[in-house]
């Protein structure tokens, strides 16, 4: 029965990699002056962490959102850092907030807690990341669109995780 849990656990985690790296592809909306976009990959990123823990949170979050980036070519030089960035995103919410979604099988104010912190993290991380690929005041541009990204992605994680759990029920 083990060996079962543990293949389930592996499939579930390539699933979420795949759902990050899509949710990061699919959806996204180009902001010129900051020269990127915003996209939901961070709100499937959420769903991992509080689903499958921390380790499949940082799995899903860093392998998933580096896939986007190096498949883009505009963007593959991000890959590590992003890898960096959102695996630690997926290790922090998963960290804080998995028990506590187990325990009770719902979203309650320390799992929206968890996310804002892989939010605020999320946010911290590219700004250092920009700093030293653009430099100081460039990174700053980039700061109101992460915000605004990761408040969207808390919510989005907050409604998908309820709605899985009326499926689950």
């Amino acid at each position: 029965m083990q060996q079962r849990s543990e293949t389930l656990r592996l499939v579930l985690g390539a699933v979420f990699i795949a759902l990050v790296a899509l949710a990061t592809m699919v959806i996204q909306i180009p902001i010129p002056q900051a020269g990127g976009y915003l996209n939901i990959g961070d709100t499937m990123i959420f769903v991992a962490a509080l689903l499958l823990g921390p380790v499949g949170g940082a799995v899903a979050g860093g392998i998933g959102s580096a896939l986007a980036d190096f498949l883009n070519p505009i963007y593959a030089y991000w890959a590590p850092w992003t890898l960096v960035v959102k695996g630690i995103e997926g290790l922090l919410v998963g960290s804080l907030g998995y028990g506590v979604y187990q325990k009770y099988g719902r979203v309650t104010p320390r799992v929206y807690l968890s996310m804002g912190v892989g939010a605020l993290w999320m946010v911290v991380g590219y700004y250092f990341a920009s700093s030293i690929l653009y430099g100081f005041s460039v990174a700053l541009v980039h700061v109101p669109m992460n915000l605004l990204q990761g408040v969207v992605s808390v919510v989005l994680a907050g409604l998908v995780l309820g709605f899985l759990r009326h499926v689950r029920s």
